[in-house]
């Protein structure tokens, strides 16, 4: 029996934090909470800045990560036709991209170095939060949509739209195969979503205030590692090492990733305050922070690694996910912990030294070495290296060309 397109998107979009089960995993639950508490209480009581920093990723990773467990969801058909794709969005890192990853940010990196030393810095800004905002009002929609689903009547899980096909001259290198599909798919909880979201991102672009900043910031987390596959151990272990060397280069070699993060005003880092108390020589909260890089790309190893702890305890893939599957987690849990440790001695570091530190110095060093470490002890490394989650992708693309050539 085949799914209908308004259930499948259903479940693909379903919030491990309010999906229900026979187990509950508590700890999943608890990362939520610390989220929101944290993001709370903050705003009104002085934390200490690293035990918020430590405590605030930790449990973005955790929810992050069992969130991606939809990406196990085996392909289902979505309208009742023979051909089928994935019911959950999915982007599937290629080992090419792993390599010019590396590449593609320096030249990023480097360009916006130079906007900002040759252009008018407010002109920069003002560009680059218009487009961060729109982006953050899509994350923003995605994060919180599930949960409108819950507290809203079922007239709004209906979900009304259209289909649309413009066809461009333009080259596919460039604009991408033709014709572009227009079409969208929306439910009344996501629209309630979307005008909550404009306001968020509304608010911000008036004032940047650091709290909206870490609201965008969060959902970017979320949505970034629950949506993005890095395919295989191996293709996550080039990414790391490319970008562990992109990171000390960067930090230690130059002054353009200092001077990129001191100006550029935008959520692409989670802000901390050192104190609630506005400092006097500059008007300002003194803000620590930690940049989005240094979640995320950790969290598509870790959440691979997860996924790769319910490949070996055969964890069976259900349609919608059971994010709170109870299973052996070893990989998983030895490299969030090994995480945690590397981003304690960064900063450790960095405020023994009072200088910037890039923290994938530590931290890939962690993520990787634990993990292999793991299958060592545990005898898995073939399995580990061979554990790939572009089968799926491969085997359903074959099919499809088959089906053309038959007719």
């Amino acid at each position: 029996m085949t799914e209908t397109k308004a259930e499948a998107k259903s479940s693909a979009g379903t919030n491990p934090a309010t999906s229900t089960g026979r187990n509950t995993n508590y700890l999943l639950m608890l990362s939520y909470s610390s989220i929101l508490a944290l993001w709370g209480a903050s705003q009104v009581v002085a934390i200490p800045y690293v035990a918020h920093l430590l405590a605030l990723v930790t449990a973005i990773l955790y929810a992050a990560c069992h969130a991606s467990l939809v990406l196990r969801e085996e392909p289902v058909a979505m309208d009742g036709s023979e051909h089928s794709r994935p019911s959950s969005e999915r982007e599937i890192l290629r080992k090419e991209d792993a390599y010019q990853f590396p590449l593609v940010g320096s030249v990023s990196l480097f360009s916006l170095y130079l906007a900002f030393k040759f252009l008018d810095k407010d002109l920069v800004n003002l560009l680059i939060g218009a487009y961060f905002a729109v982006v953050g009002c899509i994350a923003l929609t995605m994060t919180i949509a599930p949960l409108v689903e819950r507290v809203t009547p079922a007239f709004f899980r209906r979900s009304v739209g259209w289909d649309y096909k413009l066809k461009h001259p333009l080259p596919e290198i460039i604009a991408g195969p033709s014709p572009w599909d227009l079409g969208l798919e929306i439910t009344g909880a996501e629209i309630v979503a979307f005008l909550a979201a404009a306001v968020v991102c509304g608010l911000y672009l008036q004032s940047k205030p650091w709290y909206l900043n870490n609201v965008l910031g969060i959902s970017f987390c979320l949505q970034g590692i629950e949506r993005f596959s890095l395919g295989t151990y191996k293709i996550g272990a080039i990414l790391l090492i490319g970008l562990f060397f992109y990171d000390i280069f960067w930090v230690f070699g130059t002054d353009v990733m200092v001077t990129v993060a001191k100006n550029l005003d935008g959520p692409i880092k989670i802000l901390f305050p050192r104190s609630l108390e506005v400092n006097p020589a500059t008007g300002k909260l003194d803000l620590s922070l930690l940049g989005l890089g240094d979640i995320v790309i950790p969290g598509f190893f870790l959440a691979i690694l997860l996924r790769f702890d319910a490949h070996q305890a055969k964890v069976p893939v259900n349609v919608p996910t059971d994010f709170h599957a109870s299973f052996p987690k070893p990989y998983f849990h030895s490299a969030l912990l090994a995480y945690v440790a590397g981003l304690g001695v960064t900063m450790f570091v960095m405020i023994q030294f009072n200088a910037a530190q890039p923290a994938l110095l530590y931290l890939v060093p962690a993520c990787l070495g634990s993990s292999f470490l793991c299958a060592l002890v545990r005898g898995e490394v073939k399995e580990l290296l061979d554990y790939s989650e572009e089968e799926e992708e491969e085997d359903v693309s074959s099919e499809s060309e088959v089906d053309k050539k038959d007719k």
